[in-house]
Protein backbone atom coordinates (compact mmCIF):
# COMPACT_ATOMS: atom_id res chain seq x y z
CA UNK A 1 0.00 0.00 0.00
CA UNK A 2 1.38 3.11 -0.88
CA UNK A 3 1.29 6.74 0.66
CA UNK A 4 1.01 10.32 -0.85
CA UNK A 5 3.30 12.62 0.39
CA UNK A 6 2.13 16.22 -0.32
CA UNK A 7 4.59 19.27 -0.35
CA UNK A 8 3.72 23.01 -0.48
CA UNK A 9 6.56 25.35 -1.10
CA UNK A 10 6.12 29.28 -1.73
CA UNK A 11 8.39 31.59 -3.67
CA UNK A 12 8.74 34.75 -5.02
CA UNK A 13 10.34 33.94 -8.52
CA UNK A 14 8.06 34.19 -10.60
CA UNK A 15 6.76 30.47 -12.74
CA UNK A 16 9.52 30.75 -15.21
CA UNK A 17 12.02 30.53 -12.78
CA UNK A 18 10.78 28.35 -10.67
CA UNK A 19 10.39 25.54 -13.24
CA UNK A 20 14.25 26.62 -14.64
CA UNK A 21 15.37 26.20 -11.17
CA UNK A 22 12.66 22.77 -10.87
CA UNK A 23 14.32 21.46 -14.11
CA UNK A 24 17.90 21.65 -12.74
CA UNK A 25 17.36 19.98 -9.48
CA UNK A 26 14.95 17.71 -9.52
CA UNK A 27 18.31 14.87 -9.27
CA UNK A 28 18.92 16.78 -6.01
CA UNK A 29 14.89 16.82 -4.95
CA UNK A 30 14.76 13.19 -5.72
CA UNK A 31 17.78 12.30 -3.94
CA UNK A 32 16.17 12.81 -0.79
CA UNK A 33 14.10 10.08 -1.33
CA UNK A 34 16.95 7.38 -1.72
CA UNK A 35 16.88 6.99 -5.66
CA UNK A 36 19.16 4.92 -7.20
CA UNK A 37 19.08 3.77 -10.97
CA UNK A 38 17.46 5.85 -13.35
CA UNK A 39 14.84 9.08 -12.84
CA UNK A 40 12.21 9.13 -15.66
CA UNK A 41 11.15 12.25 -16.43
CA UNK A 42 8.76 14.24 -18.73
CA UNK A 43 6.84 17.77 -18.59
CA UNK A 44 3.02 18.19 -19.24
CA UNK A 45 2.50 22.26 -19.12
CA UNK A 46 4.12 23.79 -15.70
CA UNK A 47 4.07 20.01 -14.34
CA UNK A 48 6.90 17.63 -14.63
CA UNK A 49 5.89 14.09 -13.80
CA UNK A 50 8.30 11.53 -12.77
CA UNK A 51 9.22 7.47 -11.53
CA UNK A 52 12.32 6.22 -10.01
CA UNK A 53 13.96 3.18 -8.76
CA UNK A 54 14.47 3.00 -4.87
CA UNK A 55 15.23 0.20 -2.90
CA UNK A 56 13.77 -1.79 -5.10
CA UNK A 57 10.54 0.18 -5.32
CA UNK A 58 9.00 2.52 -8.32
CA UNK A 59 8.47 5.67 -6.47
CA UNK A 60 6.13 8.35 -9.02
CA UNK A 61 5.27 11.88 -8.55
CA UNK A 62 4.71 15.18 -9.73
CA UNK A 63 6.25 18.89 -9.17
CA UNK A 64 3.28 21.45 -9.98
CA UNK A 65 5.05 24.66 -10.72
CA UNK A 66 2.83 27.93 -10.09
CA UNK A 67 3.33 31.84 -10.25
CA UNK A 68 3.95 31.59 -6.16
CA UNK A 69 4.43 28.35 -5.08
CA UNK A 70 5.61 24.96 -6.47
CA UNK A 71 3.67 21.74 -5.11
CA UNK A 72 5.45 18.29 -4.84
CA UNK A 73 2.98 14.91 -4.55
CA UNK A 74 5.00 12.02 -4.19
CA UNK A 75 3.61 8.35 -4.12
CA UNK A 76 5.59 6.30 -1.51
CA UNK A 77 5.42 2.98 -1.64
CA UNK A 78 5.71 -0.16 0.92
CA UNK A 79 8.83 0.39 3.43
CA UNK A 80 9.07 4.13 2.17
CA UNK A 81 5.42 4.36 3.67
CA UNK A 82 6.73 4.31 7.19
CA UNK A 83 8.92 6.90 6.76
CA UNK A 84 7.03 9.73 5.01
CA UNK A 85 6.78 12.19 8.18
CA UNK A 86 11.05 12.19 7.40
CA UNK A 87 10.64 12.31 3.81
CA UNK A 88 8.22 15.24 3.50
CA UNK A 89 10.44 17.13 5.93
CA UNK A 90 14.01 16.53 3.74
CA UNK A 91 11.49 17.17 0.72
CA UNK A 92 10.73 20.61 1.47
CA UNK A 93 13.77 21.88 3.21
CA UNK A 94 15.40 20.43 -0.35
CA UNK A 95 13.04 22.22 -1.87
CA UNK A 96 13.07 25.73 -0.20
CA UNK A 97 16.85 25.58 -0.86
CA UNK A 98 16.42 25.10 -4.09
CA UNK A 99 13.43 27.55 -4.72
CA UNK A 100 15.17 30.46 -2.36
CA UNK A 101 17.83 33.31 -2.92
CA UNK A 102 17.50 35.91 -5.66
CA UNK A 103 16.05 35.33 -9.11
CA UNK A 104 18.54 34.73 -12.01
CA UNK A 105 19.38 37.32 -14.64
Amino acid sequence: MSKPVVVSIPHELGRAEARRRIEEGVGRLTSQIGAVGDLEQGWQGDTLHFSLRAIGQTVTGTIGVAEREVRLEVDLPGVFAMIAGKVKGRLRDEGRLLLSGPKAR
